[in-house]
């Protein structure tokens, strides 16, 4: 199904809104993929709106205003998928859930929205039109949508979308900032996909002024956290290591002092504060890897501070994605799981590349059926 979104929001505005809308550009750009809508709230209330056509038009329009439910297609990059998302309040999620009967752990999208519509779609979070079919469960995403594939986009506003749709029957959605939210959210964009630095280019702007914070999904991503507590089970996007525990922080703190720093350049992070450059840096819970690697370079993390870092947040287990395994992996006999595996080949091999927990087990699964149980 291909989507013509300059066509959509004409109609809308013209039809629906009764208001005018003031086309910028509307030019042809590099490569036939479709891309957006970016979502720029402007001064006096105007809002600009930018996508890409599947036939590579660049559609760059200012309407004067949208209502608060206002509603939009996306498609991804080659049409295959399509959903309508429609706009809500945002705010910052709690750091701590009851535990439900189940929760569904992803890591690492990296704008492959095939393999995460599959792995949804398999486990019956969502229905064939991309709907919250999941009840009062909840779905955890460790991070870095950013990245690497073509469908970036796509993902964060399905994210966004499935948050709204969870909350409405009393279920939840988590997204955790992962370290390529923050890359790109610094303008280091040494790993984003070709197409993006053309639309950037025909823009004439740095690629990360599209996520700034007066737009929808740069407001929506600086509200997300970094930690999060769900039952007895502590969600990070990397790890933590005994230098962040000597921090002696609160999972609160970690969650606004990332975001109070999210949008800043890293020099800017590191004049911030301290404690700011040490969320940011190595050491970090975006980054750290020393509690799944085992080289001396990753400062690996002893099992006495990982059984204090447990005591601390009063949690049994730590979830973390960031490091690439061939599968689903279990650290400290049980205590740590590694999330995070290769999206693009394991679609293609049908290997698990996430987590179930349900009723005090834990299961690997992927987009065909549950792969095994995970002792624990």
């Amino acid at each position: 199904m291909k989507i013509n979104l300059i066509s959509y929001f004409s109609i809308v505005c013209f039809l629906c809104l009764n208001i005018p809308v003031e086309i910028k550009a509307q030019e042809k750009s590099s490569g036939n993929f479709a891309d957006g809508p970016y979502i720029l709230y402007q001064p006096e209330n105007e809002v600009r709106v930018i996508s890409t056509d599947s036939a590579g038009v660049l559609n760059d329009i200012i309407m004067p205003e949208i209502s608060e439910n206002f509603s939009f297609p996306v498609s991804s990059h080659d049409g295959k998928h399509a959903f309508t998302v429609k706009l809500h309040a945002v705010s910052r999620p709690t750091w701590k859930y009851k535990q439900p009967g189940k929760v569904l752990v992803l890591s690492d999208p990296h704008g492959n929205l095939d393999c995460f519509v599959s792995v949804l779609r398999a486990n019956n979070v969502i229905d064939e039109q991309y709907n919250w079919i999941y009840g009062k469960n909840h779905l955890m995403i460790l991070g870095d949508v950013f990245d690497r594939g073509k469908d970036v986009l796509p993902i964060f506003w399905l994210i966004y979308k499935l948050e709204k749709e969870a909350e409405e029957v009393g279920g939840n959605v988590s997204f955790l900032l992962g370290n390529h939210e923050t890359m790109i959210l610094a303008g280091d964009l040494r790993y984003m996909d070709k197409m993006y630095h053309n639309l950037a280019e025909s823009l004439h702007i740095n690629y990360r002024e599209l996520f700034a914070p007066s737009s929808e999904l740069g407001r929506w991503i600086g509200t997300r956290n970094t930690i999060q507590v769900i039952g007895t089970d502590l969600y990070v996007h990397a790890g933590l290591g005994a230098d962040f525990l000597q921090q002696n922080l609160t999972i609160p703190q970690v969650n606004e002092e990332m975001s109070r720093a999210l949008f800043m350049t890293k020099q800017e992070r590191n004049n911030l504060s301290p404690l700011t450059k040490f969320l940011y840096g190595s050491q970090g819970p975006i980054w750290y890897r020393g509690m799944v690697h085992n080289d001396e370079k990753y400062k690996p993390l002893h099992l006495n501070l990982l059984k204090s870092i447990l005591q601390k947040y009063r949690v049994k287990r730590i979830f973390v994605g960031h490091t690439i395994f061939p599968d689903i992996v279990s650290f400290y006999n049980g205590r740590v799981i590694g999330v995070n595996v290769d999206n693009k080949k394991n679609f293609e091999k049908v290997l698990g590349r996430g987590v179930l927990i349900e009723k005090n087990r834990t299961y690997v699964i992927g987009d065909k059926e549950r792969m095994r149980m995970l002792a624990y």
